[in-house]
């Protein structure tokens, strides 16, 4: 697997752990040294390294950059940090304390030269310069969840970029941030894609962004992409990225999933591979999670664990059918185990004792060696029992059956007002689950509803006891889109002239002008498979994009960068395809489910596809409402 994202950033991060030299064998005394992060580069952290993961590589202390720690001498230490000025003032000041015998500083992206200056007049004026033993840009900035997936980590991006209170520095930063990210991710996987996303909006600020980024990294004296992080291992065939903004389609990030890796994101938290529950004491509460009680149990998943990567595409029920039948394997295991130890103990006769001996220890060496896997698998299923418990509890207390099939009926046309009203009045979800399919509701009709049926929904919305903030403001964006009038977000404000965009001059012009598309996708269902199941509209954008169907709208009409060509010199013609590999990124945060979109329709492909999925942020649906609630409420209830 060439974009293994995963793999290529925990092979970056060892070697940042070995003192910036390949890894070698099992760490001697001499290279026992701690590990200093800050709050961010803990999140990168913690999904990739265990601590047994660390141990192994000398790391016997890691420690929070922010925290007040004591002095540990005659110890390496090695930090990975953001470059901000607040933690290079940190920096200056463990130097100066003498914290640590040597200190090895390694930087999630390249550190601006004015940081640079600021640390060598601190550490000078401290008179410890001999304390920072070397100092690196590693390119991390990004969290590898798994092999194929990634978040840049950055919270509410999506409200950012769309405030109607933002001032422009505050925008750069955002834009940067991103930029940032992505950078990161190329060079880490060793790759310079050609980069298509749709004209006129945040995507196409950020493609031009990172392609100018990209460009003058190529033409560096240090090439990153051939000498760089990760040596010549760039990939010989060059995939694509597609950039898209999160309102070419909300649906994806509002509606209820059925499917278990995005159920357990969405109804139970799971952050960074973890998930949090309470203890069993406690009942399941109104969100779906435990009430609040004793302690809390924590569970990892990941690529390791079998049945998370078996199962994590099924539908909730058949989930529930596979933790029985995999219990039942496991049990029908350690009864042949026992069977085998237990066989010859009553065998007399015809067997020499000397081969019942050795058919007795034979048998009971073969137990012994498959017992450590059996206890591990039953490990496994324990934890997704108790996880597929909860869920239940959750979904009989929520009826997230109900709104998950009627969210899918209205994007294909087969529901309508009368059935939402009826679920929403039934006293059946919380408040959040109603405000969800109210707001599916009016993004799958086809135009804007009437102010009579608007005002019912909200009028339902509010006796449930939902906050119907969000529901304007995207009733507010969609009537916008459809007539053409009014302004959105900052266009509104009128003060971000004068960024350099690729296409316009308004920074923020962008909310009307990529609503259009995905609303009339979404609001003819888009096109429906052999199945019967919907393709999602991102699904349907990447495939076009990355078969080169010449033809569709979005392989005609989307922006091409190329960061090998001089600016401006890219075509169409340039990114025909197809491609093998692609790499799609949503700009405001994306989720489980829409990723598990795009898995679907690359894994039905001839060949496979591989498709690498990333967003600022995965959000759960409750948490994306939030923001669009904020975003109402900054915009005057418009």
């Amino acid at each position: 697997m060439t974009l293994n994202v995963r793999q290529k950033q925990a092979e970056v991060i060892l070697r940042a752990l070995n003192f910036n030299s390949a890894p070698g064998k099992e760490p001697s005394s001499e290279s026992y040294k701690v590990l200093v992060l800050d709050r961010f580069t803990k999140d990168i952290i913690a999904p990739l390294l265990r601590l047994n993961d660390l141990r192994k590589h000398g790391v016997t202390l890691h420690l929070m950059l922010e925290s007040e720690r004591q002095p540990i001498p005659d110890v390496p230490a090695v930090y990975f940090v953001q470059p901000t000025a607040a933690n290079i003032e940190r920096i200056i000041a463990d130097a100066a304390g003498s914290l640590y015998d040597s200190m090895y500083l390694n930087f999630t992206v390249s550190i601006p030269s004015k940081l640079v200056e600021q640390l060598a007049a601190g550490v000078v004026k401290a008179g410890c310069l001999s304390r920072i033993s070397k100092l690196y840009d590693q390119y991390l900035s990004f969290i590898g969840l798994e092999p194929t997936l990634f978040s840049l980590g950055l919270p509410e991006a999506y409200l950012e970029l769309n405030d109607p209170q933002a001032r422009d520095h505050q925008i750069e930063a955002a834009v940067g941030g991103i930029v940032d990210g992505l950078f990161s991710v190329c060079v880490t996987l060793g790759v310079v894609p050609i980069i298509r996303c749709p004209r006129g909006g945040a995507a196409e600020h950020i493609a031009a962004a990172l392609d100018a980024k990209l460009r003058d990294a190529l033409k560096s004296r240090t090439n990153l992409f051939s000498e760089g992080v990760l040596g010549l291992s760039a990939s010989l065939s060059r995939p694509l990225l597609c950039l898209f903004d999160r309102n070419f389609d909300l649906t994806a990030v509002v509606q209820h999933a059925w499917t278990y890796k995005p159920l357990v994101h969405d109804v139970l938290g799971l952050k960074l591979n973890r998930i949090a529950l309470q203890s069993e004491a406690a009942g399941p509460g109104p969100a779906g999670m435990m009430a609040a009680g004793a302690g809390k149990k924590h569970y990892d998943v990941d690529e390791k664990d079998f049945f998370w990567e078996a199962c994590g595409a099924h539908v909730f029920p058949k989930v529930a059918e596979e933790v029985e039948t995999q219990l039942q394997r496991y049990r029908a295991a350690v009864d042949e185990i026992n069977k085998k130890t237990a066989a010859g103990a009553g065998q007399e006769g015809a067997f020499d004792p000397d081969e019942l001996l050795r058919r007795n220890t034979q048998n009971l060496m073969q137990a012994v060696s498959s017992l450590p896997e059996l206890q591990e698998q039953k490990k496994v299923l324990d934890k997704h029992t108790n996880l597929a418990t909860c869920l239940l509890g959750a979904i009989k207390m929520r009826a997230l059956d109900q709104y998950s099939n009627l969210a899918e009926d209205l994007l294909v046309g087969k529901a309508d007002l009368q059935a939402v009203v009826k679920l929403l009045q039934s006293g059946k979800g919380a408040p959040m689950d109603k405000l969800r399919l109210a707001l599916v509701y009016i993004l799958a009709h086809d135009g804007l509803p009437s102010e009579q049926e608007l005002s019912e929904l909200e009028g339902v919305m509010r006796s449930g006891g939902a906050d119907a903030t969000a529901l304007q403001y995207v009733r507010t964006l969609k009537r916008n889109n459809l007539t053409g009038s009014g302004k959105s977000g900052a266009e509104a404000l009128g003060h971000h002239g004068g960024a350099p965009m690729a296409s316009q001059n308004n920074l923020l012009d962008w909310a009307d002008k990529t609503f259009g598309q995905p609303l009339s996708q979404v609001a003819k269902g888009v096109k429906t498979l052999l199945s019967g199941a919907r393709q999602a509209p991102l699904a349907a954008s990447v495939e076009a994009l990355m078969e080169g169907k010449v033809g569709s709208p979005e392989f005609d009409s989307y922006a091409v960068f190329d960061p090998k060509l001089p600016p401006g010199r890219a075509s169409v013609e340039r990114a025909k395809g197809p491609f093998r590999e692609g790499m799609v990124f949503m700009i405001g945060g994306g989720n489980y489910y829409e990723r598990e979109t795009l898995l679907n329709w690359s894994q039905r492909c001839t060949p496979p596809r591989q498709v690498l999925y990333g967003a600022t942020e995965l959000l759960s649906g409750e948490e994306f409402v939030q923001q669009l609630s904020e975003l109402g409420r900054r915009s005057g209830g418009r």
